[in-house]
């Protein structure tokens, strides 16, 4: 009875936190960022002052979501996301793998759907915080650079989209074009969830039956000047990209 009641109470949890989510996009879009406009005129300045705003907002959504219960988590080695113009790639496996990066994650840039900038609680932080839509074809990689040499912390989850069932993913190579073009050290996040939450496929209300535990563990930057000697930047963003896959894989298995 209480194993169900408590279900019951994190389904009921789930919905009051993902509705204070998608109110909390409006407040900013509509209350937040208009101010910043008219207090902050510098277009890099005002970029930053929006990221900061977002990064709160996030922060204060996990928040919620621990006190009710929904969820419990602990980050280790967060203090290495705090240099300028990093390059994290994560694994994603569930919908507010974003949300927590950049809740930790200072001055963070990230690649999003482009649907989602036209999404009403979405479109607001997008827009303000100047994140890059991936539909952006052949300049996605470009952007990406650009966002790093200005001192943006750009995330990238190089599956490109939430791991499937069963943990097996294959990395796209677009976040290695970037690190080998860019000449950037990687720093990989692994992300694990336990039980398995709002993972691929899964709705909201689909909640496991006992509170989620995350963990976020930031790894030792992975430098790229072994992948580009001797090589061309294709050869070099394969064996980049498939030394993450690997390390991935390896992380996931060590700790399922």
């Amino acid at each position: 009875m209480g194993s169900s009641l408590g279900r019951l109470w994190r389904v009921l949890a789930t919905g009051l936190s993902f509705a204070l989510f998608g109110i909390g996009g409006v407040a900013l879009r509509v209350l937040v960022f208009p101010l910043l406009a008219l207090c902050v005129r510098h277009p890099g300045a005002h970029q930053r002052a929006a990221r900061g705003a977002v990064s709160l907002s996030f922060r204060a959504f996990v928040g919620v979501m621990r006190l009710l219960g929904v969820l419990r988590y602990e980050a280790r080695g967060l203090h290495k996301l705090a240099r300028r113009g990093q390059l994290i790639l994560a694994n994603h496996p569930t919908l507010i793998d974003t949300v927590f990066l950049i809740a930790f994650v200072p001055n963070a840039d990230c690649i999003v759907k482009g649907a989602l900038s036209t999404n009403p609680f979405m479109r607001g932080p997008i827009r303000a915080a100047g994140y890059i839509r991936n539909d952006r074809g052949p300049d996605l990689v470009g952007d990406g650079i650009a966002s790093l040499r200005a001192g943006g912390n750009l995330i990238i989850f190089p599956e490109g989209t939430r791991t499937p069932p069963g943990g097996a993913a294959t990395l796209k190579r677009g976040a290695a074009n970037i690190a080998v073009r860019g000449l950037r050290a990687v720093t990989p996040v692994v992300i694990r969830c336990d039980p398995p939450t709002l993972g691929k496929g899964d709705k909201w209300w689909h909640v496991p039956p006992r509170q989620a535990h995350f963990r976020i563990d930031v790894l030792d930057d992975i430098a790229v000047d072994d992948f580009v000697r001797d090589a061309s930047e294709v050869v070099a963003a394969r064996r980049l990209t498939d030394c993450l896959q690997q390390l991935f894989m390896k992380e996931s298995q060590h700790h399922a």
